[in-house]
Formats: structure tokens, C-alpha cells, sequence
């Protein structure tokens, strides 16, 4: 027996207004991926890979078409709503990392699970987890550094760890080697893959390489 879906996309159209053209990105776009699944979008630049995952992850509605995490209608919800289910269900990896450089490495993983309604109570817990996601990414003894005194490679393997700090069902990267030279890249992809295997996570990732 096959496993559930854990996102489904059909008939997604999504067009743009500037001025008093119409630019239109995606057209009819589908996509099925199945729980547990590892899925690479591939395609030139400017082909709509970043906004079909902006779709999929509730940032940006599309024109026409509808989007289910597992049996929710994405966009049947409130925004309220629906900014509740990216926090918890989904988790988002950048190429430009997107790290605050006022907080440390630690504050930084810890971000999703603070800025989640209840959750301050439960600071310990989740400073403990933050903690071992670090380690899970190599970077235990990087903890209390901040951003700007990591690599490029550092900075990303802490927005991978933020990325599943909620312990989401879903994962979305954009383009997560793209600031990266091949090696580290590489590196990277390996540790992208191999926390979505090893925790069940599901990955949708798109690239131009």
C-alpha cells in the first residue's frame, strides 16, 4: 500500500500584474508528492520554480487552482489559518538563509517554535531541541556565535536546523545551494536528504542545476 499524499497541487495558474501587462507563470502546474517522498523540481531560471514552492508553502495564493496539505484545502483557509499551518506543518529553507544577525546560531533555530501562540512557557524544551538540531547539522559547538561569524555553509546547515525546528510534515528549499561553491553544496544536500529520510520528514526542492 502506497503512502498518503502529503501535498497536492492541480490546475495552478498563477499571473502577476505589472502595470498593464499580465505575466504569467504558472500555468495548469500539478504535482502529487506522497508522504515521506524526496522530490526535486528542476528548471532554467525565471521557469517558476520558486513561485510554484511559495504556492505549495501558503506564501503567495495562486490565481487560479487549489493547494491540500494532506487533506486541508490550503487556501479554503483564513490567512490567520493559514499562516498557523506554515508555522507548524511546514518548514522553509532559503538560498539566502534568512538568519536574524541581532540573535545568536541557538536563537536563530529556536525562532519558529517561539514565535508559535503557547509556546513561551515551554522555553526549556525548546531550547533543548534547538540544541540537538545543531548537532544534527555539525554545529553543537556553534551555538552562542552568531550569523555573520559563520560560512555560507554554516549559515545554511542552521536554516536547515531551523527549517525542522517545529518538526514539520512537510519541507520546502528554494534553491538551497545556490549561494554555495559545488563541494559545500554537495555537503549541504546530503544533510538536506538525509534528515528528511531519517525523521519522515516529506521534501520538495527546487533547482536550476
Amino acid at each position: 500500500m502506497s503512502n498518503p499524499t502529503a501535498v497536492s497541487a492541480q490546475g495552478l495558474v498563477k499571473t502577476y500584474a505589472l502595470g498593464r501587462k499580465h505575466v504569467p507563470v504558472l500555468q495548469g502546474a500539478a504535482l502529487d508528492v506522497r508522504v515521506g517522498e524526496a522530490v526535486a523540481i528542476v528548471g532554467r531560471s525565471g521557469a517558476g520554480k520558486s513561485t510554484l514552492l511559495h504556492v505549495l508553502g501558503g506564501i503567495d495564493r495562486p490565481t487560479a487552482g487549489t493547494v491540500h496539505l494532506e487533506d486541508v484545502d490550503l487556501y479554503a483557509q483564513s490567512r490567520a489559518r493559514r499562516s498557523r499551518l506554515r508555522s507548524t506543518s511546514i518548514g522553509f529553507v532559503f538560498q539566502s538563509y534568512y538568519l536574524l544577525s541581532e540573535m545568536d546560531v541557538l536563537e536563530n533555530v529556536m525562532l519558529p517554535a517561539m514565535a508559535t501562540p503557547g509556546n513561551m512557557a515551554r522555553r526549556g524544551a525548546i531550547r533543548a531541541r534547538a540544541r540537538e538540531l545543531l548537532d544534527a547539522v555539525g554545529l553543537a559547538d556553534r551555538h552562542d556565535h552568531t550569523p555573520l561569524e559563520l560560512s555560507g555553509g554554516e549559515q545554511q546547515r542552521v536554516a536547515i536546523a531551523r527549517a525542522f525546528m517545529n518538526d514539520p510534515a512537510l519541507v520546502l528549499a528554494d534553491e538551497p545551494t545556490g549561494n554555495l561553491d559545488d563541494s559545500t553544496g554537495g555537503q549541504v544536500l546530503d544533510l538536506l536528504f538525509g534528515l528528511t529520510r531519517d525523521r519522515g520528514h516529506t521534501l520538495v526542492m527546487v533547482t536550476h542545476s
